[in-house]
């Protein structure tokens, strides 16, 4: 079922950011080119792996969320909504602070409703930070989250809740390793 997604992180090159070592790859950082069959490997994996029926809307961070959750909208006629790097001042809008491994930097949420019944997908946790946020800023909204899957997951991040990966990976200073997947 992952079999675009495995082999494409054999490829991966990794970069040091900080003491962080960093994997590039198109889910993650869109380069080198997306290809379909990739983006529809993590849609399909997805799509088996969430609780779909009991969700209304599909809640993505940008900026590499946004491919996911457009895919998924697509093959699953569900609305999506982006947490936004921009403050539009909009009615409602919540900021969201996130720390990671190796940035920090705010987020502002729009379009989710009290007691909307939400799923979160997001290319990669491996801090945890960002989750984190959306998390919080999806309960002061009054959203049920009903479901959160990620494409990758590194290291084993503890988010308050039970999550999804479709594949875990330990990155090396010189590789990633495929440690197992979800299916």
């Amino acid at each position: 079922m992952l079999e675009t997604l495995i082999a494409s992180l054999e490829k991966c090159p990794i970069v040091k950011r900080g003491e962080y070592d960093y994997f590039i790859h198109p889910i993650t950082d869109g380069i080198p080119s997306v290809h379909p069959t990739l983006l529809r490997d993590v849609a399909c994996g997805m799509i088996r792996a969430l609780d779909l029926d009991q969700v209304d809307l599909i809640v993505v961070a940008e900026a590499m969320g946004i491919h996911i959750g457009t895919t998924l909208s697509l093959m699953t006629d569900l609305p999506f909504t982006i947490v936004r790097k921009r403050w539009y001042g909009l009615p409602g809008e919540i900021a969201v602070h996130q720390t990671t491994g190796y940035s920090k930097g705010g987020l502002y949420m729009n379009g989710v409703q009290k007691e909307d019944r939400v799923a979160i997908v997001d290319d990669v946790i491996s801090t945890g930070g960002t989750m984190m946020a959306l998390i919080g800023a999806l309960n002061v909204a009054g959203a049920e989250i009903v479901d959160i899957c990620v494409a990758f997951q590194r290291g084993t991040p503890d988010i308050g809740r039970p999550y999804k990966a479709l594949v875990r990976v330990d990155v090396s200073p010189s590789r990633v390793t495929v440690l197992d997947t979800y299916f």
